[in-house]
């Protein structure tokens, strides 16, 4: 039995037709395109109080974007300029004005010498590339920080922030609005 002409015209023209589409709409499919640069933007900041409600800690929420999805170190990246890629400054209101402030922890070396370090809100992205052939990318960081500084009377603090990639080119500064932590 030979199947009818008609039918396998129109089956093929179908199947062409249903072909051309499902190509069409993947051949326009968009991707975001961003500089390779990185770019961030402020989300907010949560305090965190203690169960006395002191303000202790908070979470930053920041977002970004970047080109050629670039941004990460590995747990091998220990050293300088690959052992931060978030660099974030603290700022103590002092007297009307906004300073930055340098906290100091103390250290013992031996049973006698005591040494201070200088304490650091910098931290580390992991890597964030997408597999596949579009390496833009787009999200939200959070982290949480530390707030309370103990040397200290003055209650109104902010951040500064920015992020590097891996080709050492620095994201836009942002900064925080001024936060007010309740301390003891």
């Amino acid at each position: 039995m030979k199947p009818n002409k008609s039918i396998v015209v129109r089956t093929l023209k179908w199947s062409i037709t249903f072909t051309l589409l499902v190509l069409l709409v993947y051949a326009c499919k968009k991707y975001e395109e961003y500089p390779p640069e990185p770019t961030i933007e402020f989300l907010d900041f949560t305090l965190l109080p203690d169960a006395q409600g002191i303000d202790q800690r908070g979470v930053l929420r920041f977002g970004f974007t970047d080109g050629d999805g670039n941004i990460g170190l590995t747990r091998n990246d220990t050293v300088a300029p690959f052992d931060y890629n978030l660099f974030i400054r603290y700022f103590e209101k002092q007297n009307g004005s906004f300073e930055e402030v340098f906290l100091v922890t103390p250290r013992y070396i031996d049973d006698t010498t005591l040494v201070y370090d200088t304490a650091s809100f910098n931290g580390r992205i992991p890597p964030l590339m997408p597999a596949g052939k579009n390496k833009a990318i787009s999200g939200e960081i959070q982290d949480t920080i530390f707030v309370n500084n103990p040397l200290s009377d003055f209650d109104t603090i902010k951040f500064e922030l920015y992020i590097r990639d891996r080709d050492l080119n620095n994201s836009n500064i942002i900064s925080t609005p001024p936060i007010v932590i309740k301390k003891q």
